[in-house]
């Protein structure tokens, strides 16, 4: 299950994101994309950023946010077709193939 923590994005650090965002545009408020935990600190995804393997993440604690470039998290699920985790490099906790929900079974 995924953090159910969300933050507006501050006006002068959207203005700023939007200048780094290579389509210019980012959301006003993003969900922590971590699994459910218990730090304060908590990590929105804003965009991904020119230089390949990188996104610019909103992170908040307490009253504190700013924006911070982070690598992406080079880890990919088990087989061939292993899909890749969603989140930055050196993320705590699970990887996002690790929390995503059970597919629903729809049996006749």
């Amino acid at each position: 299950m995924r953090c159910k923590h969300w933050c507006r994005v501050p006006l002068d650090l959207a203005q700023e994101a939007r200048q780094m965002a290579p389509a210019g545009c980012v959301d006003r408020a993003v969900q922590c994309q971590l699994p459910a935990h218990e730090s304060n600190e908590h990590h929105g995804l804003l965009a991904e950023l020119a230089t390949y393997g990188t996104a610019l993440w909103l992170r908040w604690r307490g009253t504190g946010t700013d924006l911070i470039a982070l690598p992406d998290c080079p880890v990919a699920g088990p087989g061939t077709d292993g899909e890749g985790c969603c989140l930055f490099a050196g993320h705590a906790e699970l990887h996002t193939w690790q929390n995503a929900p059970e597919p629903a079974s729809y049996a006749g």
